[in-house]
């Protein structure tokens, strides 16, 4: 369906105020007669009317029934999709990237995108990911920050082909080296990748890479959540390259 339309749902008010921040311009907005009263509401619905979106007002029970999340806060939206293709990814003279190889689970997707938004990653390619990126779950897990951060949807061998065009270091997460990810250097242009929830990254995207490195685990788990540990390394990133942006 998302195929066939170029849309996708936002459900929330928050994750569609960040969107409309982002330059979305959604389509239609459905509206729960039970919404609470609220400035941030509001002000979201308001904003969405004036770009044009149509306004559709359901009864709590049907609103219930079209909305993803458990809970829903009254608002819930039809945009564009959010993917671009890798030959249209601009990225700047030193970017950081995060790629993200095989993610299963929306929410790890998501959880990926609000880090890489939070920390100021240039731009995230999902190669050959099992969940999209317009998924309404992972909307919802990346709290709206997909559509603010650059992201770009290809296959291994054509995300590894636009790296080295690029001239883009690849650094590895993987437990199979003796190389800690705080003693490798993050600066210039590089992007780091993360695997899948059960196999991590593949030997394609190994062989490929410039740097493996890996988080030391101390206890009895042999890996971290897939989302954790490219927060960790994504943020080793941005210690070494000294960006600290407003409101840092």
């Amino acid at each position: 369906m998302r195929d066939e339309t170029g849309l996708t749902l936002v459900d929330g008010i928050e994750e569609l105020s960040l969107a409309i921040a982002a330059g979305v311009l959604p389509r239609t907005v459905f509206v729960s007669t039970d919404l609470p009263t609220s400035d941030e509401a509001t002000a979201v619905v308001a904003r969405a009317r004036d770009l044009g979106a149509g306004i559709v007002q359901l009864t709590p029970g049907v609103f219930a029934r079209v909305a993803y999340r458990e809970g829903p806060d009254g608002v819930l939206a039809t945009v564009p999709t959010a993917q671009t293709q890798l030959a249209d990814l601009a990225v700047p003279a030193s970017p950081l990237l995060l790629v993200c190889q095989g993610i299963e689970k929306p929410g790890n997707l998501g959880a990926m995108l609000r880090t890489a938004d939070a920390a100021g990653v240039d731009a995230v390619i999902a190669t050959d990911p099992v969940t999209d990126v317009s998924n309404p779950n992972v909307i919802r897990a990346s709290k709206g920050t997909v559509f603010a951060v650059p992201v770009a949807t290809a296959t291994t061998a054509a995300t590894l082909s636009w790296l080295e065009s690029q001239n883009i270091r690849l650094v590895v997460t993987t437990p199979d080296t003796d190389q800690d990810y705080t003693d490798t250097d993050y600066t210039g242009r590089v992007a780091v990748a993360v695997g899948s929830e059960k196999y991590g990254v593949n030997d394609e995207v190994i062989a490929a890479a410039s740097h493996r490195v890996r988080i030391p685990m101390r206890g009895r788990a042999n890996s971290l959540n897939v989302a954790a540990s490219a927060a960790i390394v994504i943020y080793e990133a941005v210690r070494q390259r000294g960006r600290h942006k407003e409101p840092w």
